[in-house]
């Protein structure tokens, strides 16, 4: 008998850990988004605002109502499009997102991405279950919907979210306009493009047991299980691939239980024979984010990310909100205006080269770790003792060891950018 090649992972893993299962009283949070392998992911930084009544938000295919005021947030997303793949807030809300597939069907037509909903959750929530609130509302009035992919054959999903601050956790899983959600108040939780979510529902759509009693999946009888109840009998490849990837998640995070730190989630998003960290033909992990969310309010929170592909090749690099932060535009891509091809219809009939500075210079940094080994393992090193040093610096201002310098931490990330680019001349 051939032997049965296992597929290859094409979507995301998200993770969090809460005391006592970290090292420090801090919440953890992790994400690695894993895309159509030639994407490009850009780190963008957008301050807080204040908007008129009756304002508008055009997010990435609809426009909705424009909030009376936002959050300042940072976002690591797809160049192409306007809400993000994970990012963090002003208030150390982090947010990460999932594609899967469920029993309720898939719309036609363009509503709201997953990823504007991270988005919008973070410009709207001063708190992880206010940023919940935030995304139930929008999408119970505007529905999930289009094309998660910059190409013409559309690419449709619902999503599963992970929401964190400073205290807590939320999962919240979405099967169209229905949704359960769940609170973690300790030790880890991850998500792996499955939903997850069984009896331990702390919220719910108002309509969810009885929409699932009209549909002939549930007969109202015994404890309602979510995931039970909305995914499909028979998964896709995609999903079925998740359920291993889910599980070693899992058991990484329960073999580090009670001494969790940033480093921790790091090396789980860099693990590659689980199948986290992806490298495959047609996805791969395209950016990586982790956090620091101190229980104590007194402590700044600090959100790494790596802007480039394949973390266990990447550097992560530190970012902490204050007052007046300093644009990064060497982690930023190139904008396109009214000729982007994602704003004309039809969409997508042509490419675009969205590449920032840091991309092509780690492009060209990849390409020497693959060609030439003695200098590939001599950049390695430099990346690594670039990511420790940034490591180092953030454990002083956490542990209060460094006074907090308004000024030094507002080009923090940007002197991490120009360091690691340099490092690849």
């Amino acid at each position: 008998m051939a032997e049965r090649v296992r597929p290859a992972p094409s979507s995301c893993d998200c993770f969090v850990a809460l005391p006592p299962a970290t090292a420090a009283q801090a919440v953890i949070f992790g994400k690695n988004s894993d895309r159509p392998r030639e994407e490009v992911q850009e780190v963008v930084c957008l301050p807080a605002a204040a908007y008129a009544g009756g304002a508008k938000l055009k997010c990435t295919y609809i426009e909705i109502e424009q909030a009376a005021r936002t959050h300042a947030v940072i976002l690591s997303r797809p160049a192409w499009l306007w809400g993000a793949e994970m990012g963090a807030n002003e208030h150390g809300v982090c947010i990460g997102n999932e594609g899967v597939w469920t029993k309720e069907p898939l719309g036609e037509g363009e509503a709201l991405l997953g990823m504007d909903l991270v988005r919008l959750g973070l410009e709207r929530g001063r708190s992880a279950h206010e940023a919940l609130q935030a995304i139930t509302a929008l999408l119970e009035r505007y529905g999930q919907g289009g094309s998660c992919k910059e190409e013409p054959t559309p690419f449709v999903y619902h999503n599963t979210f992970l929401l964190a601050d400073r205290q807590e956790a939320w999962v919240l899983e979405t099967a169209g306009r229905y949704w359960a959600a769940q609170r973690v108040r300790e030790g880890t939780r991850n998500l792996s493009n499955q939903l997850s979510i069984g009896t331990e529902i702390t919220a719910e759509h108002v309509g969810l047991r009885p929409h699932a009693q009209s549909q002939g999946w549930w007969d109202g009888d015994g404890e309602f299980d979510f995931a039970e109840v909305f995914s499909l009998a028979h998964q896709p490849v995609r999903m079925e691939a998740a359920k291993a990837r889910y599980r070693a998640g899992k058991e990484l995070l329960q073999q580090h239980a009670g001494r969790i730190t940033a480093e921790t989630i790091m090396g789980i998003l860099r693990d590659k024979a689980s199948g986290i960290c992806v490298d495959s033909e047609g996805f791969r992990t395209t950016g990586s984010m982790v956090s620091v969310l101190p229980q104590d309010p007194a402590r700044p929170c600090v959100h790494f990310f790596t802007a480039t592909p394949d973390p266990s090749r990447s550097v992560f690099k530190p970012f902490v909100f204050v007052a007046s932060v300093t644009p990064v535009p060497q982690a930023m891509s190139p904008g396109f205006g009214d000729e982007d091809p994602v704003r004309k219809v039809p969409r997508f009939q042509r490419r675009v080269d969205r590449r920032h500075q840091l991309y092509r210079a780690h492009q060209a940094a990849l390409q020497l770790l693959e060609t030439d080994q003695e200098q590939g393992q001599t950049l390695q090193q430099t990346m690594r003792e670039l990511e420790r040093q940034g490591l180092e610096a953030m454990k002083d201002v956490l542990a209060g060891r460094i006074p907090l310098n308004p000024e030094e931490l507002a080009d923090l990330f940007l002197d991490c950018v120009e360091t690691e680019i340099k490092c690849y001349k």
